[in-house]
């Protein structure tokens, strides 16, 4: 299995969560599971080519449903997709598209099962016939650095952006699934692409440092 870039929840220990930090106003400060996520994920950025499609798939999973379904399956989803890793995942047959449908713990959609292998050889062909970096196209929307807001609240923030809409126009074109402008701005916020963290939340410092 590949090695990813997120946090391990699976031995997830809430002893040391801080309910009174200031946060973000979508994640409820009682979660210390969502909260974790915020904390130490949300907005950093990520530069490694398989964990950006890791990423890209997971948050391709949460259309139409909320990202903290997604995220307690996470562990779950990995395991059943060996990583995530483009390489194995483009492999799959018609037995892997039968195993993961039967796999109660994951999103059991043959729409994005059958995308996650449609995007991983999509990735396979951009690297191997194409010589495109996969993090260098993705981070080029945002001419290789983070864009970063200064939003008072986190309702301030946008659904999607203008990087986000070229994003997609560009990889619907090239074949991606579920990649739409609003779908890719979240996972631009995710890795890092954007801080949009309020300024008030204790994380926006951190996460500016951090900027690309």
């Amino acid at each position: 299995m590949t090695k990813h870039a997120f946090f391990d929840y699976r031995d997830f220990d809430d002893s040391a969560h801080d309910p009174s930090l200031p946060r973000c106003g979508w994640v409820p400060a009682a979660d210390a599971f969502y909260c974790a996520y915020h904390d130490t994920e949300w907005g950093r950025p990520i530069t490694d080519d398989k964990a950006l499609f890791s990423k890209l798939i997971q948050d391709g999973m949460q259309a139409g449903l909320s990202w903290i379904t997604i995220l307690r399956k996470r562990d779950n989803i990995l395991a059943a997709f060996d990583g995530l890793d483009p390489d194995i995942v483009a492999t799959y047959n018609d037995v892997d598209r039968l195993r993961l449908l039967d796999n109660a713990g994951i999103i059991r959609s043959k729409a994005k099962i059958n995308a996650a292998i449609s995007n991983a050889q999509i990735y396979i062909k951009m690297r191997d016939e194409d010589g495109v970096n996969f993090s260098d196209y993705l981070w080029s929307f945002t001419d290789g650095k983070t864009i970063i807001n200064a939003w008072e609240h986190f309702k301030d923030a946008p659904v999607q952006s203008p990087e986000s809409v070229a994003m997609s126009k560009d990889m619907k074109k090239r074949g991606f699934k579920f990649v739409g402008p609003v779908i890719l701005y979240a996972f631009m916020q995710a890795v890092g692409m954007v801080n949009d963290h309020a300024v008030s939340c204790h994380a926006y410092g951190p996460c500016k440092d951090a900027a690309r």
